[in-house]
């Protein structure tokens, strides 16, 4: 991986930097300024004296400083806003609190409290961030690019804001998923923010409370549409690699047939992936590895339902298909186990006017049958559901991403569970309020016999007098180290298998305790440790996978390692001459 551009190549380093910026215009750089941790020779040299209170804090103090205001607060969304003046004040601090407190502070950086700040992103942004891109700019997107605040993006989320979280289109205020996103990046696995750039294409919206708001900040006009937004996504994509050739695209929370119909277009010419359909899988199927360690359970004897077959349902079904075709499961009993449930019923290859997106994955119509399914009824075609699917398949897992709260009634699990002794349950779906089921209901109605674990936090459940950890299926264990073993090798694809890698790495940091509290997951305070050990992994299958110029025998570890930043301060030194700041890569 080349360096990052200068001074953040030492700082990074923790080296002694020359900057070339003082006074005001220094304590004004969120990813320059220490704030109150200036010592006192630096204080001297770059004309602080007066600007600044005498008292000298560490960054320790300073984190607890900010802890504490932010623990005072009592609404969510409030502590959501005082984050998001601290990361506009002082990066380095913002970052370091994140990531010592990222248990605490995750459900209010990200889901479930990122959903509330989309909703309301009009009327509680301070700053803005990023590259806003709307059809007025297709043919100048390069040129605005190139007014971003930093001159080598190697990392870019970008949304077009219409399926935000399960919170649907929410014009400007997606642009909210791209920030938390790449500070999880930050926080989770070291990736420097100097290299990464929070993108909304506004193309307008179709959500007619943020139309009729006279404070709505986005593009006020309907949401572009078929050939036009082709246009406009493709010459997105060609901007970005005429400007920083090489950089990885993530996309983000695209409704499911442009999600799928984009990332088939693009994962074979630029390096890029969708978060929602293959960061999601995942992490799902991690879910079930973790699960099948702790029942000494084996692929080949899994019966998996998914309840929900939009971008997220199709991608966790094409992972987990992988995973058993490559654990050694023949294809005919591949796609016996696999059955996809959507808002019609079952999903089986001779429903009338299926969509492209599910053909490949449907359930073969006789085996259907076979199991006592009906599927026409006097000549009109039947669509057996959820709760019909669950009595004649006799899942042993049920995953759940319908996106609608109660999904999952107790006839559906008790029906699950009088057929499997442990049954692994995964209601998926965010936020919190769309959760398929909770917890504490699918634990009495198994008589505490299930494996849970949920898309959003939910606290631990006391059942037979045993504590329940409940496990939290985020995609925020799986793609800061995707990103990271991506950039450090500069793949040029980022494929499947390195999913399935990644998957089954976070399967293996999945501890016995935890296991037997019955978490599918770690703590998410293993984050960092995480997402170190998929990077290298990753890094390894994209060199492996001749994807990478990097050499066979580097060294992947201390590849990962090198390009890992700990948010902490290091010396100042006074450049001798001034620079312009843009040219230096440091004006944000």
């Amino acid at each position: 991986m080349r360096p990052l551009p200068s001074p953040f190549d030492r700082l990074a380093a923790g080296l002694p930097a020359e900057i070339d910026v003082f006074g005001n215009e220094l304590l004004n750089r969120r990813l320059l300024t220490k704030d109150l941790a200036f010592p006192l020779d630096e204080r001297t040299e770059f004309g602080l004296h007066g600007l600044l209170p005498d008292r000298v804090l560490s960054i320790e103090e300073q984190i607890a400083l900010e802890h504490e205001h932010l623990q005072r607060k009592t609404d969510d969304l409030e502590r959501y806003i005082g984050l998001a003046a601290l990361q506009d004040r002082n990066a380095t601090a913002f970052y370091r609190l994140l990531a010592e407190h990222i248990e605490a502070y995750l459900p209010i950086a990200y889901t479930p409290t990122v959903g509330r700040a989309c909703q309301e992103f009009s009327h509680i942004v301070r700053r803005t961030r990023g590259i806003w891109l709307t059809p007025a700019d297709r043919d100048r997107i390069p040129e605005v690019l190139r007014a971003a605040p930093y001159e080598d993006v190697r990392l870019i989320v970008v949304t077009d804001n219409e399926r935000i979280l399960g919170l649907g289109d929410q014009g400007a205020g997606g642009m909210a998923i791209p920030i938390g996103k790449l500070a999880l990046y930050t926080a989770g696995s070291g990736i420097h923010p100097v290299v990464t750039l929070p993108v909304s294409l506004d193309v307008g919206t179709d959500n007619h409370l943020l139309l009729e708001d006279p404070l709505y900040l986005g593009f006020r006009a309907p949401r572009l549409r078929g050939a036009a937004y082709d246009a406009f996504v493709e010459a997105f994509v060609i901007g970005v690699h005429e400007v920083w050739p090489g950089c990885l695209i993530q996309f983000e929370d695209f409704k499911q047939h442009n999600a799928l119909r984009l990332l088939d277009r693009y994962r074979d010419r630029v390096p890029c992936f969708n978060d929602d359909i293959q960061g999601t899988s995942a992490v799902v199927v991690a879910g079930v590895m973790a699960g099948l360690r702790l029942l000494e359970g084996s692929w080949q004897d899994q019966r998996i339902v998914l309840a929900g077959s939009g971008a997220a349902g199709i991608g966790i079904a094409r992972l987990l298909r992988l995973a058993m075709l490559r654990s050694g499961v023949p294809e005919a009993d591949v796609r016996r186990a696999l059955v996809l449930v959507d808002s019609h019923g079952l999903v089986h290859d001779a429903r009338h006017e299926l969509d492209a997106d599910k053909v490949d994955l449907a359930y073969p119509v006789g085996l259907a049958m076979d199991a006592g399914l009906v599927v026409e009824r006097e000549g009109r075609e039947e669509v057996p559901q959820l709760l019909d699917v669950v009595r004649a398949i006799q899942p042993t897992v049920l995953i759940g991403t319908t996106g609608h709260a109660g999904s999952f009634t107790e006839p559906v699990i008790r029906t699950m569970a009088a057929g499997t002794d442990r049954p692994i349950v995964l209601p998926l779906s965010n936020p919190t309020a769309n959760t398929e089921a909770i917890p504490a209901d699918i634990l009495a109605w198994t008589e505490g016999r299930a494996l849970v674990a949920t898309g959003s936090p939910f606290d631990p459940v006391e059942i037979g007098g045993l504590r329940r950890e409940i496990g939290q299926a985020n995609n925020v264990f799986i793609f800061p180290g995707v990103g990271l073993g991506a950039i450090v090798t500069e793949t040029r694809g980022v494929t499947d298998e390195m999913f399935l890698v990644a998957a089954q790495t976070l399967a293996e940091h999945v501890s016995v305790e935890r296991l037997a509290m019955g978490a599918l997951y770690p703590s998410v305070v293993t984050l960092r440790q995480v997402s170190r050990q998929i990077a290298i992994r990753v890094a390894a299958e994209a060199i492996g996978a001749g994807l990478s110029p990097l050499p066979a025998d580097t060294d992947v570890e201390a590849l990962v390692d090198a390009a890992t930043w700990w948010p902490a301060y290091a010396p100042y030194r006074r450049a001798a001459v001034a620079r312009p700041a843009v040219a230096a890569g440091i004006e944000d």
